[in-house]
This record gives structure tokens, sequence and C-alpha cells, in this order.
């Protein structure tokens, strides 16, 4: 068994949910179109489902949790700046 099993499921389940709802905005905003794009929504809300998941297969990698937790958290808060700085940006 994973050592940390619970600690990166937690991580992966927590932020990977966040993370993946990120990269769908980034999706959103950085293909062409923007986000009003015609017939955009749809894929935009396809992409969250397998950027969840690899996050999920993959968390176990990570050699503990703790470790999971802060690649995860760094991820989502550059994620987050990313998404933050596209819509102040690209609008």
């Amino acid at each position: 068994m994973s050592k940390d099993w619970f600690s990166k499921s937690l991580a992966a389940i927590l932020l990977g949910c966040v993370l993946s709802l990120l990269f769908s905005g980034l999706f959103a905003w950085l293909t062409p179109g923007g986000p009003g794009a015609p017939n955009k929504f749809q894929t935009t809300m396809w992409v969250t489902a397998p950027v969840w998941a690899a996050i999920m297969s993959f968390v176990f990698f990570f050699r503990s949790g703790a470790q999971a937790w802060r690649w995860l958290g760094g991820a989502t808060v550059l994620a987050a700046a990313a998404l933050a700085a596209c819509r102040q940006f690209l609008s």
C-alpha cells in the first residue's frame, strides 16, 4: 500500500478539483475566440473531467502526502494567478 495514501487522495480530490476547474478556465481564455466563443461551452466543460482524473492518477507518484499538497497547492496558486491575469489583460 502506498505511503500516506489518505493524504495523497485528499489532496487529489480537493486540490485536483480546483486545479482542473482552473485549467478549464484557462482553456476557455487561451483558445481562439476567448470564453464567449460560440459552441465552446461544452468543450470547456468536458476538459475538467480528464484533467481531474489525470491528477488523481498521478498523485501517487509523490513520495509523501505533504509533497503532494505542496506541489498541487503551488500549481493551484499559479493556475489561479494565470487565470486572473487572463481575465485582466485579455478582456
